[in-house]
């Protein structure tokens, strides 16, 4: 047992000795650190989810708005953006946003109506002759009117992003008059202003969300849909479609949104970021769209089997003159202080 106990004193004196002349661990000196690691605590990252193809407007304006923040942030902010609804459907981002699961998504004017109906104002058929009609009414009280709609929700409206006018497609028959819709199912975004607009066609409507549009119209389950150029163009529309008409009866727009709590958390050198990036972004898509439109129009031309009517003045009036009831319908529900905003058609 001494001899145990001997050994045991030895070992023990052995590595205090060595621990006293220097053969210790340098506790004091800083781990080896991966360089892309540095920082990563004090970043803050913002999850960005919508539901259409990254080559669209709002696609590129995402990508955009997330290269900006990153070079005006000094790498600080890093947006994530998650398209082609990867993370949620345009009936479930909303929810999502409020929650806090993602702090950022754009929808449509026309799923705005499904939160707020003022948002139908967006929905009404020929409200706005051109884009510089739209985005003159979006910057003055119009716009105002409708992010106010959004301060009950706990989200902040932040900037209007473009996509453009909407186009009419069909794979029964051209569509140019209003009688040419009798008895056909329209593919549409969830608006009782569309709704009412097909019905005032004599045609029925689906609602049916943007990423299983082609799957519905391949099968059948829709004769025809309403969309901008580019969302033909990107999912390939004119695959499962045999005409289209250059109507521009219908705006489509986005209205960018935050999370109202994530938002006030945020320091004001972030928000004033993020404020900039959305201004250089905003004037960059109106810009990027109206050149991708004509350039994908051009394309959509040559495509055999895909035939393109563009309306005629006389055609357009018969339009009109179907549709305007759709006005006086809504007034009451849209209300008269934001429809006294948007002019009649003529």
């Amino acid at each position: 047992m001494k001899t145990w106990t001997g050994i045991g004193l030895f070992i023990v004196l052995g590595m205090l000795a060595a621990f006293m002349i220097g053969f210790r661990p340098h506790f004091t000196e800083s781990l080896p650190i991966d360089d892309e690691q540095t920082g990563l605590k004090d970043r803050i990252v913002i999850k960005f989810s919508h539901v259409v193809a990254e080559n669209t407007p709002k696609g590129l304006a995402a990508a955009h708005f997330a290269r900006l923040v990153k070079e005006l942030s000094d790498d600080r902010v890093e947006i994530q953006v998650f398209p082609n609804g990867t993370l949620y459907s345009g009936d479930t981002e909303f929810a999502a946003l409020q929650s806090g699961a993602i702090q950022m998504i754009a929808p449509s004017f026309s799923n705005m109506s499904e939160i707020e109906p003022a948002w139908l104002a967006m929905d009404l058929p020929f409200a706005f002759g051109d884009q510089q009609a739209v985005n003159a009414a979006l910057q003055r009280e119009l716009g105002r009117l409708l992010l106010r709609t959004l301060d009950s929700h706990k989200v902040l409206g932040a900037a209007f992003w473009a996509n453009g006018f909407k186009q009419m497609t069909s794979s029964v028959r051209p569509l140019q008059v209003p009688d040419d819709f009798r008895e056909l199912t329209f593919r549409i975004q969830p608006s009782m202003m569309l709704v009412s607009q097909f019905q005032a066609l004599g045609a029925s409507s689906v609602k049916i969300p943007f990423n299983e549009v082609y799957g519905v119209l391949k099968d059948g389950a829709a004769d025809g849909q309403e969309n901008t150029i580019s969302n033909i163009a990107s999912k390939r529309l004119y695959q499962v479609q045999n005409y289209m008409t250059i109507s521009n009866h219908g705006y489509l727009g986005y209205v960018v949104m935050f999370n109202k709590r994530l938002w006030e958390d945020l320091p004001p050198d972030v928000q004033q970021v993020l404020q900039q990036a959305l201004k250089e972004t905003t004037a960059w898509i109106n810009q990027e769209t109206a050149s991708m439109h004509e350039k994908q129009l051009s394309e959509l031309k040559e495509i055999d089997g895909f035939t393109i009517h563009e309306l005629t003045e006389g055609e357009r009036q018969q339009w009109i003159h179907k549709l305007a009831p759709l006005y006086d319908q809504y007034e009451h529900i849209i209300g008269s202080e934001l429809m006294s905003e948007i002019e009649r058609p003529k």
